[in-house]
């Protein structure tokens, strides 16, 4: 039997991971979920996004029947895994910053981290920080509307550089002569935009994509999981579930099919 993968963010930067895992595992069956009833996750207080994102996920695991749920959104991870683990018993692999990596390939003692607000603010990244970085001068920055720069240009519109060049300026700083040398994107939206992050840095910099690893830790997972046979009509690979019609005009759809989704289901979830 081939692993079946249930793919979920808040929209659709979880696929910068799904293009990994499919790429890591091209035999398993993946299908992603994006919750775009409650996008953006950042503007949700912190409690209600925690039961929000437990009550889709059990909807979600009832439709699809996965092996394996990959929480490809850095928010979603960092306030609802542990909840998630308590509620539902299949394998979760989150998806949290890569604090740790950059502070092993800095050679400069400086690091960038580009995240979402919300995530910027948890104490689960500052708990990171202090145990992977703390030998480092670490510039945390909430970029806010980057995620939507992401969609945007997913859905094939172009990138408006200088605003985009306001949201990076943050974490591009010399201490004593240091510059930031490694920037973590901490936001599965991010890597949409590499290609224009590396053309107007202010310097070069190592940008670390999370992605390869929650693949390659997806597929750890799922080699160590019993794989069971799912019921007739469950969603099969290549579909997108969505928890509203908002948002799914035809240029959001072309942009899920562009990246390996072509079928898409809508899904009632409590909200």
């Amino acid at each position: 039997m081939k692993p079946r993968i249930l793919m979920f963010d808040s929209g659709m930067g979880g696929l910068t991971v799904a293009r990994a895992v499919l790429r890591q595992m091209p035999e398993a069956t993946v299908i992603y979920s994006a919750d775009n009833a409650g996008f953006p996750y950042g503007s949700w207080e912190e409690g209600k996004l925690i039961r929000r994102i437990v009550g889709v996920m059990g909807r979600l695991i009832e439709v699809v029947e996965p092996d394996v749920v990959v929480v490809a959104c850095n928010t979603a991870s960092t306030i609802a895994l542990a909840d998630l683990r308590k509620t539902h018993a299949v394998p979760f692999v989150g998806t949290v910053p890569a604090i740790k990596p950059a502070a092993a390939q800095t050679r400069t003692n400086v690091i960038g981290v580009l995240a979402t607000p919300g995530t910027v603010s948890r104490e689960y990244t500052h708990a990171l920080i202090h145990t992977y970085a703390y030998h480092c001068k670490v510039l945390l920055h909430g970029a806010r509307h980057m995620a939507e720069m992401a969609e945007h240009k997913l859905k094939g519109h172009g990138v408006d550089l200088e605003a985009l060049r306001a949201e990076m300026a943050p974490v591009f700083r010399s201490r004593e002569g240091r510059k930031t040398d490694v920037v973590v994107l901490g936001c599965t939206h991010y890597p949409l935009l590499l290609e224009e992050m590396e053309k107007i840095a202010p310097w070069p910099v190592t940008f670390i994509d999370p992605a390869p690893a929650i693949a390659r830790r997806v597929a750890d997972v799922a080699e160590e999981t019993p794989l069971r046979t799912p019921r007739v009509g469950a969603p099969d690979h290549g579909t997108v579930i969505l928890t509203s019609g908002r948002g799914s005009a035809s240029e959001t759809l072309e942009a899920y099919a562009r990246m390996g989704f072509p079928r898409f289901m809508l899904v009632d979830v409590p909200v």
